[in-house]
Protein backbone atom coordinates (compact mmCIF):
# COMPACT_ATOMS: atom_id res chain seq x y z
CA UNK A 1 0.00 0.00 0.00
CA UNK A 2 1.08 3.34 -1.21
CA UNK A 3 1.91 6.16 1.79
CA UNK A 4 -0.65 7.99 0.53
CA UNK A 5 -3.09 5.66 1.06
CA UNK A 6 -2.12 4.51 4.56
CA UNK A 7 -2.30 8.62 5.51
CA UNK A 8 -5.97 8.41 4.20
CA UNK A 9 -6.86 5.35 5.58
CA UNK A 10 -5.39 5.62 8.90
CA UNK A 11 -6.36 9.37 9.64
CA UNK A 12 -10.41 8.51 8.60
CA UNK A 13 -9.86 5.38 11.13
CA UNK A 14 -8.06 7.63 13.90
CA UNK A 15 -10.50 10.61 13.18
CA UNK A 16 -13.64 8.19 13.72
CA UNK A 17 -12.38 6.24 16.68
CA UNK A 18 -11.33 9.00 19.12
CA UNK A 19 -13.53 11.79 17.57
CA UNK A 20 -11.73 14.42 16.57
CA UNK A 21 -11.38 16.36 13.38
CA UNK A 22 -9.54 14.74 10.42
CA UNK A 23 -7.89 17.87 9.90
CA UNK A 24 -5.83 18.21 13.05
CA UNK A 25 -3.92 14.77 11.88
CA UNK A 26 -1.04 16.11 10.27
CA UNK A 27 2.29 14.19 9.79
CA UNK A 28 4.21 16.53 12.21
CA UNK A 29 1.73 17.00 14.73
CA UNK A 30 2.20 14.64 18.28
CA UNK A 31 -0.15 11.34 18.33
CA UNK A 32 -0.83 11.22 21.72
CA UNK A 33 -1.84 15.15 22.17
CA UNK A 34 -3.46 15.17 19.22
CA UNK A 35 -6.12 12.40 20.00
CA UNK A 36 -5.80 13.23 23.77
CA UNK A 37 -4.38 9.61 24.29
CA UNK A 38 -3.83 8.31 27.92
CA UNK A 39 -1.83 5.13 28.35
CA UNK A 40 -5.05 2.91 28.30
CA UNK A 41 -6.32 5.04 25.14
CA UNK A 42 -3.17 4.35 23.72
CA UNK A 43 -2.97 0.54 23.50
CA UNK A 44 -6.48 0.77 22.03
CA UNK A 45 -4.93 2.56 19.25
CA UNK A 46 -2.13 0.93 18.70
CA UNK A 47 -4.65 -2.47 18.65
CA UNK A 48 -6.72 -0.76 15.93
CA UNK A 49 -3.86 -0.02 13.54
CA UNK A 50 -2.93 -3.58 14.04
CA UNK A 51 -6.03 -4.99 13.22
CA UNK A 52 -6.83 -2.69 10.21
CA UNK A 53 -3.03 -2.82 9.04
CA UNK A 54 -2.02 -6.11 9.39
CA UNK A 55 1.07 -5.00 11.29
CA UNK A 56 2.34 -6.06 14.48
CA UNK A 57 3.76 -2.99 16.66
CA UNK A 58 6.21 -4.32 19.01
CA UNK A 59 6.18 -2.29 22.93
CA UNK A 60 9.99 -1.09 22.38
CA UNK A 61 8.74 0.42 18.90
CA UNK A 62 6.28 2.24 20.25
CA UNK A 63 8.67 4.49 22.63
CA UNK A 64 9.92 5.81 19.22
CA UNK A 65 6.50 6.86 17.51
CA UNK A 66 5.75 10.32 18.69
CA UNK A 67 4.33 11.94 15.89
CA UNK A 68 1.79 10.89 12.82
CA UNK A 69 4.64 10.74 10.24
CA UNK A 70 6.55 8.25 12.79
CA UNK A 71 3.36 6.19 12.37
CA UNK A 72 2.63 6.60 8.91
CA UNK A 73 6.31 4.93 8.13
CA UNK A 74 6.27 2.31 10.16
CA UNK A 75 3.23 0.90 8.98
CA UNK A 76 4.47 1.38 6.03
CA UNK A 77 7.70 -0.55 6.27
CA UNK A 78 6.02 -3.38 8.35
CA UNK A 79 3.24 -3.87 5.95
Amino acid sequence: MEKENIIKKMNAILANEFEVEEEIITPEAPIKETLHLDSLSLVDMISLIEEEFGVTIKTDDVKTIKTFDDLYNYVGSHM
